[in-house]
């Protein structure tokens, strides 16, 4: 859908899983926009009078008017473009629930304990941050198979909410496993999300905006 200059405008840099999901969100909804990139460890003068509570990105810019954090510029997205491509939240108040349930589960617990795999220091740590990264993983292995209800993703047919929240850390995800040898959507403990992570990262929407592990890695 084509935007008027200067409507639609992303404040984020490349690098942020939390830039990431309104990157994907936008183009599920084939929103033009443009990205205004934030040079790392400063932070411009736009985007502390458009986040003057958290000072930090994302922040989306529709018509001048500031919508903040990651997950509420999904949904807002979501009805903002409510008639332009997939609906990214189900229409049923008690699906929207759980998936809303569950997001905020990623960003809460399951976030934290993988992150703890890459500043522990020691061995011991990692490993007991790796155990509880697969225990998340298990159990959002058994929220996929009810939420997709036997589909590709967690919103069903096509991607949704809770594949944007999780999806948006499958590139750093990966570069923790290049980092520490340690396999965290492996085929024998997740199935269903090791082939769902594959699928994610190939579609149309996610692609093109997706970081490359190596450059992450610099």
């Amino acid at each position: 859908m084509a935007a008027e200059e200067g409507e639609v405008r992303l404040i984020g840099a490349w690098p942020s899983p939390f830039v990431l999901r309104p990157r994907v969100a936008l183009n599920l909804k084939w929103v033009e926009y443009e990205f205004l990139q934030e040079k790392f460890g400063e932070k411009s003068e736009l985007l502390l009078r458009s986040n003057p509570v958290y000072k930090k990105i994302p922040v989306l810019l529709h018509h001048d008017k500031p919508v903040c954090e990651s997950m509420i510029i999904v949904e807002y997205v979501d009805g903002a473009w409510a008639n332009s491509g997939h609906a990214i939240l189900p229409a049923d108040t008690y699906e929207r629930a759980l998936h809303r349930f569950w997001a905020f589960y990623i960003d809460d617990k399951w976030f934290p304990s993988m992150f703890g795999i890459a500043k522990a220091e020691t061995e011991e740590a990692k490993a007991e941050s790796a155990e509880q990264a697969w225990a998340g993983l298990k159990l959002l292995e058994e929220a996929f198979e009810k939420l997709s209800k036997g589909k590709a993703f967690f919103g069903g047919d096509t991607i949704g909410y809770v594949d944007i929240a999780l999806g948006s850390y499958l590139g750093w995800a990966k570069v923790i496993e290049r980092m520490t040898g340690l396999k965290l959507f492996d085929e024998e403990k997740t199935p269903l999300l090791a082939v769902w992570a594959g699928r994610f990262c190939a579609h149309e929407a996610v692609k093109e905006v997706m970081p490359e592990t190596e450059k992450l890695m610099e």
